[in-house]
């Protein structure tokens, strides 16, 4: 039995990618919300951040990924041993990023830290749960920016010290306060008072596999 294309087509992104930062080694590049990291299964899903960039750079590997709806930094490595050095400081958790995000309703708190470990619904792909259970260990930092009245959401920076799959929308939604534009995991209402996930990746550290020098790319925030 031949397995089944993937049903979900994506609609046409109209956005560019923007190049952020370029050497020999390296990009830095700005994604749009819309558009997938890597070209999916189905014929129809070729376009992504990879398909658009091996046109210009054909030995370009994506060291990490952002969710279609989510938009903002990412590194690309332009040769595979790049791409394994700074896979390995994402592994050794040396990378530091934050996400802006804009959450339901208003967080009690100024700050916290949420840590609720995260595993595959595997009945329900691509969803993820969190199970005490086969969960792995999953935290995440957030401090409050403001507090909107219209729309009645709070504006956050994300710390994850993990990189979970969907670790920041499974996290805000477990304490309530799912992403707006989230298709996964909020509230209808939380759903529909946006037109786009609001998580943008606006900034990311790692040490260049090169020069050794701290590289601190920044990705301004659209919303």
């Amino acid at each position: 039995m031949q397995p089944q294309a993937d049903p979900f087509i994506t609609p046409v992104c109209h956005e560019e990618i923007d190049i952020l930062y370029q050497d020999q080694y390296l990009l830095l590049i700005n994604k749009p919300s819309g558009l997938l990291t890597l070209s999916g299964k189905h014929p129809l899903n070729k376009d992504s951040v990879h398909f658009r960039l091996v046109r210009d750079f054909p030995t370009a590997t994506m060291v990490h990924r952002l969710d279609f709806g989510t938009s903002g930094i990412l590194v690309v490595a332009l040769n595979k041993e790049i791409n394994a050095y700074v896979g390995k400081q994402f592994q050794a958790r040396s990378v530091v990023k934050t996400y802006m995000a804009i959450l339901y309703g208003h967080l009690a708190e100024e700050e916290g830290c949420i840590e609720l470990p995260i595993a595959k619904d595997r009945p329900n792909f691509p969803l993820q749960k969190v199970c005490y259970e086969t969960g792995k260990k999953a935290l995440t930092n957030y401090c409050v920016i403001e507090r909107l009245s219209e729309p009645f959401a709070t504006k956050v920076v994300f710390k994850p010290v993990s990189g979970r799959t969907h670790q920041l929308r499974i996290h805000s939604s477990e304490i309530g306060h799912p992403i707006l534009g989230c298709d996964l995991y909020a509230t209808d209402e939380a759903f529909f008072m946006a037109k786009r996930l609001m998580l943008h990746a606006k900034s990311i550290e790692f040490d260049h596999p090169v020069t050794g020098k701290r590289v601190n790319g920044v990705s301004p925030c659209p919303f």
